[in-house]
């Protein structure tokens, strides 16, 4: 059994990407493990100031919601972190979370695997990528982790866009796997 973390950073409750990251841990409840999502339109997370206080305390000088998100990610085993595409990149929301969570830099983490499922109105097999990148240098930082799959949903827009998308069924076949 494994610790699984979902993080919908969607602003939109029932958004398109917050539907692939339901299936997700749908699949990995299913498989027998332990399963928590959190939404990040529920959490007070502020911008990152940059004064790298958080390199020689581990813990960010900003009092908000992050600090309990950044324990329960150094916590998971695995890391489903969920997002709109917005101009072709991962949305404000989910770069703010992972700027936040610089205290992780020196700490002792548990998670290896991370997943990233996204959504947005255009359509095709590139326009995840920025997304993608920018995550994967995220990992970089943590040299036990890596990014174990994405999943992507093109030509969604409207909530409920994604209804009958093949996507859907690959999250949850993706979170089944875990």
């Amino acid at each position: 059994m494994k610790n699984v973390l979902i993080i919908s950073t969607s602003p939109r409750k029932n958004g398109n990407s917050e539907c692939l990251a339901t299936e997700f841990a749908r699949g990995a409840a299913e498989a027998g493990n332990k399963v928590e999502t959190l939404y990040f339109r529920e959490k007070n997370i502020g911008f990152c100031k940059g004064c790298l206080a958080c390199s020689k305390t581990n813990r960010c000088v900003i009092k908000d919601d992050a600090a309990e998100v950044v324990e329960k990610m150094l916590a998971a085993d695995v890391i489903a972190f969920a997002t709109p595409i917005y101009y072709y990149e991962m949305s404000g929301q989910m770069k703010t979370l992972l700027d936040r969570g610089n205290p992780m830099y020196s700490a002792d983490y548990a998670f290896r695997e991370i997943y990233l499922l996204s959504a947005a109105a255009e359509d095709g097999e590139s326009v995840p990528n920025r997304a993608v990148n920018g995550l994967e240098g995220w990992i970089e930082c943590f040299p036990k982790a890596r990014l174990a799959g994405t999943v992507f949903a093109g030509g969604v827009n409207a909530v409920g866009d994604i209804k009958g998308h093949p996507s859907l069924i690959s999250a949850y076949d993706m979170g089944k796997s875990v």
